[in-house]
């Protein structure tokens, strides 16, 4: 947040704009788990109530954010790839403002759906029911799957497009390597295979688990078989928050001025080391 926020930065690029989001949204997600630590830490009726309104709703705009924003820059980056030469108007800094701009006001307009209706008709909670489905009226409980339903939609949409943009700029770096056969022009492909190759193990490993459970968990209506998955859904839920601490990799390989920031700070330090 420090490096996209608080330095100025003379050039800024589409990618720096989604990098700038996909920060945000890590961030913003880091301030929605203690919330979510302190409903599962104790059992309090007013935080519980707290959380699966206002707490769940923002946990998951933030991941889904993260997912949005996380296939924008490989769209990105795989332009930049097979047409070097020349600028998409997708990558240019305008056209990234406002994708980011109607992402985040997709993703929250969606979510006010399944606030207000829950601020509306969530019922009571009764004794031994610890979980946010639990409190669902009929009429939240049919708008909570077509939630689920679409967002499963557009996680499938996102992990076949990440797949898709891999295996074609693996296919132009071959051809690309044909062609060319010096040394530096090879790294420099190396190099942009591997950026490709961490953003989608990053996203399948954070994400894919999560989704797995997700929706059998939603339709699910036996009790034993609900328990069970809610307890796979709160561990994948666990590994998908990790994406948070594996973002800073992507923004190492994707980013100039994430890179030339750190080496400031790096050589301020070995200064300050001298002078000492």
């Amino acid at each position: 947040m420090r490096v996209y926020f608080c330095t100025n930065q003379r050039v800024e690029s589409s990618v720096t704009v989604y990098m700038k989001n996909l920060a945000a949204a890590d961030f913003f997600l880091c301030l929605c788990l203690p919330l979510r630590i302190a409903n599962n830490a104790n059992y309090s009726l007013k935080i519980h109530n707290i959380y699966c309104s206002f707490g769940a709703t923002a946990f998951y705009i933030n991941m889904y954010a993260s997912i949005l924003f996380m296939d924008f820059i490989a769209a990105n980056r795989y332009l930049k790839i097979v047409r070097p030469l020349e600028t998409h108007s997708l990558q240019t800094v305008r056209t990234a403002r406002h994708i980011s701009a109607a992402t985040w006001l997709s993703l929250s307009a969606t979510s006010s759906i399944y606030l207000i209706l829950f601020l509306q008709t969530a019922r009571d909670q009764k004794l031994g029911e610890f979980t946010c489905e639990s409190q669902h009226s009929p009429e939240l409980s049919v708008a909570y799957k077509i939630i689920h339903c679409a967002s499963i939609v557009v996680f499938v949409f996102v992990l076949m497009s990440l797949v898709f943009l891999y295996w074609k700029t693996l296919q132009k770096i071959r051809q690309a390597k044909l062609t060319t056969q010096t040394t530096s022009s090879s790294y420099k492909f190396d190099k942009s295979k591997r950026n490709m190759l961490v953003l989608v193990v990053v996203f399948c490993v954070c994400f894919v688990p999560y989704h797995l459970v997700r929706l059998p968990y939603v339709f699910s209506s036996d009790c034993t078989t609900a328990q069970a998955l809610n307890i796979l859904k709160e561990l994948t839920i666990l590994i998908a928050v990790l994406n948070v601490c594996f973002d800073p990799l992507i923004y190492f390989i994707f980013c100039k001025a994430f890179r030339a920031q750190l080496r400031k700070k790096k050589d301020f330090q070995r200064s300050s080391e001298d002078q000492t």
